[in-house]
Order: C-alpha cells, then structure tokens, then sequence
C-alpha cells in the first residue's frame, strides 16, 4: 500500500509547479490497476489541493459493459471522487480491435476533459504494461519512437504507475478490502499484448532469470531519453534551416542534409511530410524519402502518408497531396 500512495503522492507533488491544475479524472475501468489508482488518489489529493474524478468508457465489447460502467462509477463515488463521467463509444469487433478500441477510448477522454474542465486524465499503466510495450514495439521492428514506450506525461495524460509491478497494485487494494473486475479480454490470447503477458514474458522470467521486465522499462527510459535528445535536435535544425512557402508547402536544402546523421537527417524528414501536412511516415516510407537524398538517381516524387515528397532544385520538397 505505501508503495502505491507515495508514486501517487510523488506524481502529485509534481503538479505544485503548475498552479492551476485542480481537477484531475481517473481513467477508471474497474479493473484492479485502475481501482488501485482512483484508491491512491483519493487518499493522497486532499492534502496536496488537487481534486481528482473519473471518467468510465463503456467500449461496448461484452455484453455486461454497461453494468461494469456503471459500478466502476459508483466505487469511484464511495471513494470520494467527483466529478465521475461515465463515456461510451462504439468499436466494432474485427480486426485490430486493440487499437480501434484504444483510439476510441483517448477520444473519450478527450470529450470528457472538454466537458469537465479538467487540466489531464490519469491512467494506471504499471511498470509490466511499460515491459509489454517494449516487447511487443522489439518484435514489430520499431524504431526509438516505438522502444521508448510510454511516456509519464504525454499531453493531457498521466500514468505515474509506470515504475510500479501489476502484482503490487493488486496487493495494495487487496490489503485495502477492494474489489474490482477482470476484462476477460485480459485473458484473450487473440490479443497479441495479452500472449506477451502469459506467454512470452513469463517464458523468458523462467529461462533468462527473474527481472525481464524490470529491465525492459528500464531500456524504455533510456531509449526515451536518447530519443527525446535527438528529437530536440533534430526540431532546432529543422526550425532554423526548413523553409515554408505560400502554397502550403515545405522545403530543405539538400546539401544541408547531406550533413547530417542518419539519426537527424531521418527526424528532419518526417518533421517535413507532418508539418507539409501529412501523417507520420511508416519506417519503410521514411526510408524511400530519404533515398531521395542518398541515393538520388533522378527518382519520381514519394507519395508518403497523406503527402508528396520530392527533389527540385537542390531541395527536397513536400506538399499535403490533393
């Protein structure tokens, strides 16, 4: 219990240096890390000024969604927390349904941040979710952006759980007399992050030696914090030497990006399809845009997410595609 209380009292605490923040909402969704969560908070923000709700989304993807919703709601009001909103969305079973119901869920919680005022939304992402996250960005041939995993604060978002173990914010609410219920989905091996956690970390706990996960979020920070320097540095050069035109468009010398890392040179490209209006490029399409750099034979313009990239006149060029 003590361990719970003082991340979330810790997190709190970092909140003094932003006056204004009062109103915080749990993304609540009965389960025990979220319980753990709302708990922790509501013992924690009196004392430090901040008043802490929910927000509850109903996904609509078991039968008893609603009647979980509404009693993930009413614990968080015998906690103390108010104001509770409870949020529903619509995700269609199918394919990639883990990612269509997570994109539905932040969009909710964006809706509910609008409606209550609220200055973030916290969320119970544990020290094994950060482990899983890694895992699963190693297996898919991620780059930094994907092996840096979670962030404590992205946005309006908050998970101060991240350096805490499943098992002990299970142990904190069973030693604090609460309940809270099991997604079946959590125990789905259709679902990729669900054999990560059954399966494979538990393989490699026994087979390499207890600690995997620890490690694993470690190689998160470090990849983050890495990450994080690159990316400043690639933005301040990006800054001082992209040039923007009338139509929308967006360009850099190609001598002076010849002179940079592939690390840099790579972000400064992607920063270019996003601010021409595109989308963030796949690492494949990354790859075909820096060609035009490299290995330039005369190619045609790349049509890259939502954006054309091309080379003209010493200059590589993109523009939102029509």
């Amino acid at each position: 219990m003590a361990d719970v209380r003082r991340a979330a009292r810790e997190w709190l605490g970092e909140l003094e240096a932003h006056p204004g923040h009062s109103l915080f909402l749990v993304g609540l969704s009965g389960g025990g890390d979220s319980v753990a969560l709302a708990w922790a908070l509501s013992k924690e923000a009196d004392a430090l000024g901040v008043t802490v709700g929910a927000v509850v989304v109903d996904h609509g993807l078991q039968e008893e969604s609603a009647e979980v919703a509404r009693s993930a709601a009413a614990q968080a009001e015998e906690l103390g927390l108010s104001p509770v909103v409870i949020k529903t969305v619509s995700v269609q079973p199918g394919g990639n349904i883990e990612e269509r119901a997570r994109v539905a869920r932040y969009r909710a919680f964006t809706e509910a941040l609008r409606e209550t005022g609220a200055s973030g939304v916290v969320v119970a992402h544990s020290q094994d979710d950060q482990a899983e996250t890694v895992l699963l960005g190693l297996a898919r041939g991620s780059g930094p952006s994907g092996l840096k995993g979670m962030a404590r604060r992205d946005g309006h978002l908050h998970r101060p759980f991240l350096g805490l173990p499943r098992e002990t914010l299970r142990q904190a609410l069973t030693d604090a007399g609460l309940s809270w219920w099991e997604d079946p989905h959590n125990a789905d091996d259709q679902f990729s992050r669900v054999k990560v956690r059954q399966s494979i970390l538990p393989l490699m706990e026994r087979d390499i030696g207890p600690g995997v996960s620890v490690s694993l979020a470690r190689t998160a920070q470090l990849f983050r914090e890495d990450s994080e320097e690159l990316d400043s540095h690639a933005d301040a050069w990006f800054t001082h030497n992209a040039h923007s035109d009338d139509d929308g468009s967006w360009s850099v010398m190609v001598n002076e990006l010849e002179k940079l890392g592939p690390a840099l040179q790579s972000r400064v490209l992607r920063t270019l399809v996003v601010r021409a209006g595109g989308g963030p490029p796949t690492f494949v399409h990354t790859q075909h845009i820096v060609s035009l750099v490299t290995r330039w034979r005369g190619q045609s313009a790349v049509d890259v997410a939502g954006a054309s990239v091309e080379r003209k006149d010493g200059r590589i060029v993109a523009r939102k595609s029509a």
